[in-house]
């Protein structure tokens, strides 16, 4: 019968952390979609001009993941192949666009999956995209002409212009103009409320303490199986009677029966008493 209500209290022990598990897994889901429509609804913000939030040799503080506005002649012998590793054979394609001022934007105009992408548009371009920040370094041996990621870095050792301090995304429309598909975005997200995520972390350390006070439950009520058997068996000897509860009890015993005119006394004075 013992080991029964200790697989039953093992059981509910699970049951409730699985239970708390996914609440915690659907609070940090909620914490995840907040940040995602955060940057959504940066990105679909009134476009700003590109200058004003990422000037060359400046520092970035509320650009990336904004829709920027620029206007440069776009350098056809300055381009890069960026490989998608999740699109096997398709690429990015990566072009420096040169403004007035010597500086060039790096800017995506779309994604191909030919090695020959289509020549960029000539003359005097006003546009506009998502401004996002320099990507990690991928490893891996790439052709010339191409690189594993956009990393300002190196661009900075195969152009010669200063650059701008991120690279540009344009949308899906003028990419289709340009003959190429709509390149995927990684938006900047900065989580959602920390209220969720709180939640969440809560959730996990209920599931936690659930399970783990369920099995400390059952493996207690084995232990005291396991000792009543061998008491019965005569291996182990019963434990003593509390001797602290029978010092209490005799005290108890002794106050009851004391006659209460004989205390009173002996608080009295000797001439009262007579």
């Amino acid at each position: 019968m013992t080991r029964l209500w200790q697989v039953l209290l093992v059981t509910i022990g699970s049951v409730v952390a699985g239970v708390m598990v996914f609440l915690g897994l659907w609070q940090m889901e909620v914490f995840q979609s907040q940040g995602d429509s955060g940057a959504r609804a940066r990105m679909a913000e009134p476009a700003v001009p590109l200058a004003d939030v990422a000037p060359v040799g400046g520092e970035v503080t509320d650009g990336y993941g904004r829709t920027v506005t620029f206007t440069g002649e776009y350098l056809p012998e300055q381009q890069l192949l960026v490989p998608l590793t999740d699109r096997p054979g398709e690429y990015r394609v990566l072009t420096a666009l040169e403004r007035a001022d010597g500086s060039v934007v790096p800017v995506v105009r779309g994604v191909t999956d030919d090695e020959q992408p289509p020549t960029p548009p000539s003359g005097e371009q006003q546009g506009e995209g998502v401004l996002l920040a320099s990507e990690l370094h991928v490893d891996g041996d790439y052709p010339p002409g191409q690189t594993g990621s956009i990393r300002l870095p190196y661009l900075v050792t195969v152009w010669d212009q200063p650059i701008v301090p991120g690279y540009v995304t344009l949308p899906g429309d003028v990419s289709q103009a340009q003959g190429l598909t709509e390149a995927p975005l990684a938006l900047p997200t900065s989580g959602g409320s920390s209220r969720n995520s709180g939640y969440a972390l809560q959730w996990w350390l209920f599931a936690a303490f659930a399970l783990g006070f369920s099995i400390y439950v059952a493996r207690d009520l084995g232990v005291k199986e396991r000792r009543k058997r061998l008491i019965e068996a005569g291996l182990v000897e019963a434990p003593p009677k509390d001797e602290l509860d029978d010092d209490l009890d005799d005290d108890f015993d002794d106050d009851f029966d004391e006659d209460p005119e004989d205390e009173g006394a002996q608080d009295r004075p000797e001439s009262v008493r007579s």
